[in-house]
């Protein structure tokens, strides 16, 4: 406001404020055709002129035209003009010049509807969601009336505030104002349930709706897909696609989120398509997800041509083409697009880091992880968070230094969380630390009563070190106790159907064949020295029954069904719920060069790319 009233004193007659206007608008070009407006002399015309300018400044987010503006304004004695108080409101608004805004809206004697709900938007669309559910209740006690832009303000500041409390109020108040069938409050009230994870409510407002906008349809997909209900997401969006709803890039931008988390290539491939016919091919967050989509579906070289298409980038863009390097375990291209990134200008942030050091742990890259580490915090002034000290964990457990990585548990500014302490344990399987994976299990016992997987890899390492008394007293505990160990599941895509195997599957109707195609596969593969690990099964069974068990393991189910039903040139791709076990990983090995077949899989922690008999993991995960 000082500079207002620098305006203020020297705007007169005379025309200081057109050509203040004028030595401005230089910067922005799209105000010079509007300049000679300051001279208009016609009171009608004058107002007129003023409230463009107030709407140009407020659409160009002009803040010091704006402030001009609003001098003339108090010279030709505009200011207390309800219309032209309102503009100027939406104009700090728009501006980022809340303090202002509200300034200029106490100062008014009489306020609209219109003035209210200029300002609640305001403070909702600049942050401030409790200062606009306060001059709600401020509103309704001076008992103004409202409307379906109130509501729709208000509930836009409760999604803010993800406040499923002050939801259910305002949902009453619309029912009670017969304001509920309105498509802007049917669709901020969705939103706003979503956003606050009570799905349900939002969905049953989105059925109940009588009319429905493409927002409205963008917004119930977001929302599933914000809520992990992926699926539900896909069948949202094909129900759309039957109604020849008009796509635009939020819904677009979702459905292909939900394509990667399902890791759904062929949907998101066709979706691909659909947002290149409709021009979205350039929009930058459609891209980053499409990115994100290529790597988790196991197209990481797809996701780098989308990467390379882009023109303008973001380091949103960079940082999930780095995500998808780091997850491929493409450690070399992680630290080239590093590189890469601060030559563009850019500066690396915390989620950055975070799939550098990611990369470095798939690796067993101990010594550039902490190098890497060091210089986020020296050079680019980052704060490593707990998925930092997470992924430190990782890299030293990974490299054998378990102790070190115990120590940074201790030693570290938070405490620690369950996957470093399931990190550790099974870094301590790896290396046979059976006296520190003691201790990690003994936090897991406590942080996850429930998880059965804890104590089935504290038997592994008690049975790697032939502790056969502890062996049996975890198995002893694991039966006496409900807990029940996470089924193996893996999923591969044959043309548009998922097909879903589980350890020692009999539901799927081709398992006849698949059973029979998988023991001549074995027995083909034992005639190149394939031995089966046993080492992977706790099964109190001796080794014969251990080797059918572990034949039946999902990944090979679905490996099979792929050599079955893919054409030779087609990769097979195959996505698992749990980490991949040493005797499916020497399985896939050999598959690939027995059969001359690319195979990518996806585990809990990375992708697997099997050929000529090698992974790209290097035998390290």
């Amino acid at each position: 406001m000082k500079v207002l009233r620098k305006f203020q004193r020297c705007c007169d007659s005379s025309g200081i404020f057109f050509r203040q206007f004028s030595v401005i608008a230089h910067t922005k070009p799209e105000l010079l055709k509007v300049k000679e407006l300051a001279h208009v002399d016609a009171d009608a015309t004058r107002v007129s002129n003023l409230h463009f300018l107030l709407q140009l400044c407020a659409k160009t987010r002009s803040s010091m035209e704006g402030m001009a503006t609003h001098a003339q304004i108090i010279r030709v004695g505009l200011e207390i003009d309800i219309p032209t108080s309102n503009m100027l409101i939406n104009m700090y608004s728009k501006c980022g010049l809340v303090d202002d805004a509200c300034q200029k809206f106490n100062e008014m004697p009489k306020k609209s509807l219109v003035s209210w709900n200029t300002m609640i938007g305001s403070l909702t669309k600049n942050g401030n969601e409790q200062e606009a559910l306060t001059l709600f209740i401020q509103m309704q006690r001076e008992g103004t009336p409202l409307n379906e832009f109130t509501i729709s303000s208000v509930l836009c500041a409760c999604a803010m505030k993800c406040s499923v409390i002050e939801c259910m109020q305002l949902h009453a108040f619309a029912i009670k104002a017969s304001i509920l069938s309105n498509v802007f409050v049917g669709t901020a009230l969705l939103d706003v349930y979503a956003k606050c994870s009570s799905i349900e409510d939002a969905r049953r407002v989105f059925e109940s709706m009588p009319e429905r906008s493409a927002v409205t349809w963008s917004s119930m997909l977001a929302g599933y897909v914000q809520n992990e209900l992926h699926e539900e997401a896909l069948v949202l969006f094909h129900n759309a696609q039957m109604m020849g709803l008009e796509w635009d890039q939020f819904m677009i931008s979702s459905v292909i989120c939900a394509c990667a988390c399902l890791a759904v290539l062929v949907e998101g491939t066709e979706v691909h398509a659909m947002s290149c016919k409709l021009g979205f091919d350039s929009n930058i967050y459609i891209s980053t997800s499409l990115i994100d989509m290529y790597a988790k579906c196991g197209c990481i070289r797809e996701a780098y041509l989308v990467f390379q298409g882009v023109e303008k980038s973001s380091i949103v863009l960079w940082n999930a083409m780095i995500s998808g390097f780091a997850r491929h375990a493409r450690a070399l291209e992680v630290m080239i697009l590093l590189e890469k990134i601060q030559q563009m200008g850019f500066l690396p942030n915390e989620v950055t880091y975070v799939s550098v050091l990611n990369a470095c742990s798939h690796m067993g890259l101990h010594e550039e992880g902490q190098k890497y580490f060091n210089l986020m915090i020296k050079q680019h002034n980052v704060l490593p968070n707990i998925l930092h000290y997470s992924c430190m964990v990782d890299i030293l457990g990974r490299a054998g230094l378990v102790d070190k990585a115990h120590n940074l548990i201790e030693t570290m500014p938070f405490n620690a969380t369950i996957s470093m302490w399931g990190s550790l344990l099974a870094s301590c399987r790896i290396h046979g630390n059976i006296e520190l994976a003691e201790v990690a299990a003994k936090h897991l016992f406590e942080m996850e009563p429930n998880n059965a997987g804890n104590h089935v890899l504290l038997a592994n390492i008690y049975a790697a070190k032939k502790k056969w008394e502890e062996v049996a007293r975890a198995r002893k505990f694991l039966k006496e106790s409900d807990l029940k160990k996470e089924r193996g599941k893996s999923w591969i895509q044959i043309k548009n159907k998922v097909h879903l195997f589980t350890v020692g599957e009999r539901h799927h109707p081709q398992i006849a064949l698949i059973f029979a195609k998988l023991d001549n596969l074995v027995e083909e593969l034992k005639k190149l020295d394939y031995k089966v690990d046993t080492n992977d099964d706790l099964h109190d069974v001796e080794d014969n029954r251990k080797e059918v068990l572990l034949r039946h393991h999902s990944e090979k189910l679905a490996l099979t069904f792929g050599l079955m039903c893919l054409p030779v040139d087609i990769p097979i791709r195959i996505m698992k719920n749990l980490r991949i076990c040493g005797d499916c990983h020497t399985f896939m090995k050999l598959v690939s060069n027995f059969a001359c077949r690319e195979i990518i899989v996806r585990d809990t922690n990375r992708f697997h790319h099997f050929k000529d008999g090698l992974c790209s993991c290097g035998d390290f995960w």
